[in-house]
């Protein structure tokens, strides 16, 4: 659902502070957006301190300028803007988006701050959205643990794909239903107008991943399926990154199954580092669309080091369920359920979450 609102040259050249409007095409701006509002109740074992419920909200704005030549060529801009931060009621606005792109018969070419490729269009299972039982790790932010469930519990693709640092990315042009995409980031954590050239400065650079994707049908089955390797070198005290993940999704008259799996090994960890398995993380999950209604659920395997990096080892298994009503276009509401059995450390912090998620897009 969203607004277009086309601009002449001489606007934009005004805007720009441009003497020449002639030199400008007629561009059509896109607003977008979304928001949520979550209620929470939790019960975990370590509830020592904490109060059971609480409430989250986010809102985030998508501005896309874009413009197409004589020569088919279409290319533009992409801001997303993000109403997030709010500890102590210091709330701050930030961008997780803010690139430019281009698209052609050469295929695509995007470079500013974006995630990664799996992170965009990796496929992880039949619910991503933060409700219909998803396996996103919404959840997560409402978990309380003071050693941290494991960190792939919030990389559910390649380990560090979800890292919005400014890189470039190449898809090609689709071709019966395959395409294969290329990302490349020089810097771990460094975006807009930083600039980094020390080796040792993060966790990684020089960080390259590369992508492919499927989508089909076949007699009204439909199949989406992705593979995605993620490396880079690491700090000098850390092991490199390298990260595969793999996962596809089948569909057929409103049901959808599927599930992912993702193994990093070692990655990031401390050099030396003895007692903490390997991180790995494997979802499968179904739903069923009954038009304005649908029902979903999910289990997830985690385990690896601690999401604090602490070098615990860390080990989870999720049970998720949950109903999305559509209210209204654009607009749900829905209920999920989420059982996290947890050790961290040898020590276990299981809790029961109840996650009531009202969301709008436009």
């Amino acid at each position: 659902m969203k607004r277009s609102l086309v601009i002449g040259c001489a606007a934009v050249a005004f805007a720009a502070g441009c003497g020449s409007a002639s030199a400008q095409s007629k561009f059509d701006i896109l607003l977008g957006g979304d928001a949520y509002f979550q209620g929470a109740y939790v019960d975990q074992d370590d509830n020592a301190g904490l109060r059971k419920t609480e409430f989250a909200n986010r809102f985030r704005l998508t501005v896309t300028p874009t413009a197409k030549a004589d020569n088919g060529l279409e290319y533009g801009a992409r801001l997303r803007l993000r109403a997030a931060g709010g500890t102590n009621n210091n709330r701050a606005t930030d961008s997780d988006r803010a690139f430019m792109f281009v698209n052609g018969g050469f295929g695509t070419i995007q470079a500013g701050v974006i995630n990664g490729l799996s992170d965009e269009y990796g496929i992880i299972g039949p619910n991503v959205e933060g409700i219909e039982g998803s396996p996103d790790a919404q959840f997560l932010n409402y978990y309380a643990n003071a050693n941290g469930a494991p960190y792939v519990l919030g990389s559910l693709r390649t380990l560090e794909s979800g890292d919005a640092s400014s890189k470039i990315i190449y898809l090609t042009p689709s071709f019966a239903g395959f395409q294969v995409g290329a990302a490349y980031t020089p810097v771990y954590g460094s975006s807009n107008t930083d600039i980094n050239r020390r080796k040792n400065s993060t966790a990684y650079r020089d960080m390259g991943e590369v992508q492919a994707t499927y989508k089909g049908e076949f007699g009204g089955v439909g199949l989406e399926a992705s593979a995605a390797y993620q490396f880079a070198k690491a700090a000098s005290q850390l092991e490199d990154l390298s990260s595969v993940h793999v996962g596809a999704n089948l569909s057929y008259a409103g049901f959808k199954v599927g599930g992912s799996y993702a193994f990093s090994g070692d990655s990031g960890y401390a050099k030396g580092t003895r007692g903490v398995d390997d991180q790995q993380v494997w979802i499968v999950g179904a739903n069923y669309d009954f038009g304005s209604v649908i029902l979903a659920a999910t289990y997830t395997d985690a385990k690896g080091i601690d999401s604090d990096f602490a070098g615990l080892n860390s080990r989870a298994h999720v049970w998720q369920a949950g109903v999305t009503y559509t209210v209204a276009p654009g607009l749900t509401t829905g209920l999920e359920y989420s059982y996290l059995d947890n050790k961290v450390g040898g020590v276990n912090n299981d809790a029961n979450i109840v996650l009531w998620d009202t969301r709008f897009a436009f």
